[in-house]
C-alpha cells in the first residue's frame, strides 16, 4: 500500500534506509566473497556470512565497531583508511587494493579489497538520502602460495639445469 503523506527530516532518512536494508543485505549475503557494510563512519553495520568464516569471528565482535579497530586494530592500515575515508566526501571507489597480513588464529592472508559507495534517495526529486560503503575481499592467498613456491622452486633449478634439457 502506498501512501502520500510527507515524511520529514530524520523520519525519512530513516524510511529510505528500511526500505533498502534488506535488498541489501539480501545482495551481501548472496556474495561468495567476505563483504563489510560500513556507514558513514566507516563502523560494520554487517558483514556477510564469509566474513565470520574467514576470519573466524563473530558478529557481535564485528558489528558496530569501527573497521580499523576489528582484530584488534589488524585493519588499521594507513593506505587503507585514506581510501576509505575518501570515499563518501569525494563519491570515489577503489578496486585491486592489496593487502598481506597475519590475523591471529588463521595466519597469512592475501587479500584484494574493493569498495564502493551506495548512495540510496526516496526519489529523485528528495533531498534525503542515506550512503554506505560496501567493501568486499577477496582472497587470493591460495595462488600467491603457489607463485611463490613455483618461484622458489625454479631458483632452486636455476637457469643452468634448464638450459641443459
Amino acid at each position: 500500500m502506498k501512501t502520500n503523506r510527507k515524511i520529514g527530516g530524520a523520519n525519512l532518512v530513516e524510511h529510505i534506509w528500511e526500505k533498502s536494508w534488506t535488498y541489501i543485505k539480501t545482495v551481501v549475503d548472496m556474495v561468495r566473497e567476505p563483504i563489510l557494510v560500513l556507514d558513514r563512519d566507516l563502523c560494520v553495520m554487517a558483514a556477510n556470512e564469509s566474513f565470520y568464516k574467514v576470519f573466524q569471528v563473530e558478529s557481535k565482535d564485528t558489528e558496530g565497531q569501527a573497521v580499523y579497530k576489528l582484530g584488534n586494530g589488524q585493519w588499521d592500515i594507513p593506505a587503507l583508511r585514506k581510501l576509505l575515508e575518501d570515499i563518501l566526501p569525494q563519491h570515489s571507489f577503489f578496486k585491486g587494493f592489496e593487502v598481506t597480513h597475519n590475523f591471529p588464529f588463521i595466519g597469512r592472508k592475501v587479500m584484494i579489497l574493493n569498495a564502493r559507495q551506495i548512495h540510496f534517495n526516496e526519489d529523485a526529486t528528495s533531498s534525503a538520502s542515506v550512503s554506505i560503503i560496501l567493501l568486499s575481499m577477496e582472497d587470493i592467498t591460495d595462488m600467491v602460495v603457489v607463485a611463490e613456491t613455483l618461484a622458489q622452486h625454479a631458483n632452486r633449478v636455476g637457469p643452468s639445469s634448464m638450459h641443459e634439457q
